[in-house]
């Protein structure tokens, strides 16, 4: 009577307006640039986005697929502002590896 029962997860179904929401821009540097020869792209990404979620949203917006999605949350520095101490925002960036022979130009607009 021990049966093994497989969940597999379930993917998230977001909407267009969420998928513009968790997914902010894309990082063009010499770094990011760099990893787009190895397949990957970087994105700036809401700071609550879980990876499957980013996942969703990239493979909903840009037509790939999707291998892995490793996150990052770069914290805000302390600055002064005209003599005054003030804080920068957290930042979370998303790198994103896609199957082979698939690639995302950041050069057309999205449909």
């Amino acid at each position: 009577m021990s049966e093994t029962i497989e969940k597999k997860a379930a993917r998230p179904v977001l909407s267009k307006e969420a998928m513009f929401q968790i997914i902010r821009s894309p990082v063009i540097t010499e770094k990011a640039t760099l990893l787009s020869e190895k397949n990957q792209y970087v994105f700036r990404v809401a700071l609550d986005a879980t990876k499957p979620r980013i996942k969703a949203a990239i493979e909903g917006l840009f037509g790939v697929q999707v291998v892995a999605v490793n996150t990052l949350v770069r914290k805000g520095k302390t600055k002064r502002v005209k003599g005054r101490p003030g804080r920068r925002s957290d930042v979370k960036n998303a790198i994103v590896r896609l199957a082979k022979d698939q690639a995302i130009d950041f050069t057309t607009s999205l449909s």
